[in-house]
């Protein structure tokens, strides 16, 4: 199997393609350079742009793909233990538990024993958290994060509106808006979800199995938070009320010329999350105090990682979806 001090196991693509192209392999271990940490990784979360990226973005313009190439190892959020330190490093020192968003926008190599990060993309492990929900909430946490509590202006009462509302980045953003100065949360999601979100607090949960939600919560949102996007989004427009904001998290088709004869704002760009140590750090501190919590939906050992993506591709996610590396 070679020299064992010098590789490792991690799940490679050398195709892209459906789930089957992720192949659980010995590779090269990799080296920190200057200003990186070496983690061992014990758990890295499942997200949407690993789908994205295991395609070749297939759904993505074939102008706006990232340029990535096989042989690929996919995953940007990790939860590990830190091996060794490249130079220059001083924040971290080995067997500090850390977790974090790496190399996002850009290819993380997660899904592996060990990776590579840059230091300043880790923040210390929540220590409320065990590493299997550390690796749950980088990616999808930051999400909501950075665009509930970083990039908007305070809410002042008011109400929010999440769709999505039960998937990974909904579950924190019900729970960040309220932070962000929200008065009333209102979350869309199937209905097998309704007591998973009034246990993170919403006050109202809308069934779109059941009724539009754009019906159920007409002219109700200050804010909405759309994790779902896609070419019917502009169907929510009327659940927002003149003088609101969209935060789209996908791409959506709002149809920005009606929005804005509306009375609805929406980004000029497309917002998107990025690897920032010292939001995860925040992050973390809201969750050691049990101001917001995380969900992990299930958790599928690293060899498995084809069967994690068949789930995920499924939908209907109640929070995250976790591989599970070193026990």
């Amino acid at each position: 199997m070679g020299n064992h001090a010098a590789t490792m196991r991690a799940v490679r693509l050398h195709a892209f393609g459906g789930p089957e192209v992720l192949v659980y392999e010995e590779v090269p271990r990799p080296v920190p350079g200057p200003g990186e940490v070496l983690v061992r990784v014990h758990a890295a979360g499942i997200n949407p742009p690993d789908l994205y990226a295991r395609t070749g973005f297939a759904r993505i313009p074939a102008g706006l793909r990232p340029p990535w190439t096989p042989p690929l190892v996919l995953g940007s959020d990790v939860s590990g233990v830190v091996a060794a330190l490249g130079d220059g490093v001083t924040a971290w020192q080995p067997g500090d538990e850390v977790f974090g968003l790496i190399r996002f926008p850009g290819q993380g190599s997660g899904y592996a024993e060990y990776v590579t990060t840059p230091a300043d993309h880790l923040a210390a492990k929540p220590a409320a958290l065990d590493h299997v929900e550390a690796a749950a909430v980088p990616m999808a946490g930051l999400t909501a994060y950075q665009f509930l509590i970083r990039e908007l202006r305070p809410l002042s009462g008011g109400t929010a509106l999440v769709n999505g509302a039960a998937g990974g980045v909904g579950h924190f953003a019900v729970q960040l808006a309220r932070l962000a100065g929200a008065e009333r949360v209102i979350g869309v999601a199937s209905g097998r979800h309704e007591e998973f979100l009034r246990g993170l607090g919403v006050d109202e949960f809308v069934d779109y199995t059941r009724t539009p939600a754009a019906e159920a919560a007409r002219d109700a949102a200050d804010l909405l938070v759309d994790t779902v996007g896609g070419p019917d989004a502009h169907r929510l427009l009327p659940a927002v009320r003149r003088g609101g904001l969209i935060l789209p998290v996908y791409l959506g088709d709002y149809h920005r010329e009606r929005a804005t004869g509306l009375g609805i704002s929406l980004p000029d760009r497309m917002q998107q999350v990025r690897s920032d140590g010292g939001d995860l750090g925040e992050l973390a501190a809201l969750l050691d105090d049990g101001r917001i919590r995380v969900h992990v939906d299930g958790v599928h050992p690293l060899p498995e990682a084809a069967d994690a993506h068949r789930r995920a591709e499924q939908g209907h996610l109640r929070g995250k979806l976790v591989l599970q590396v070193h026990p």
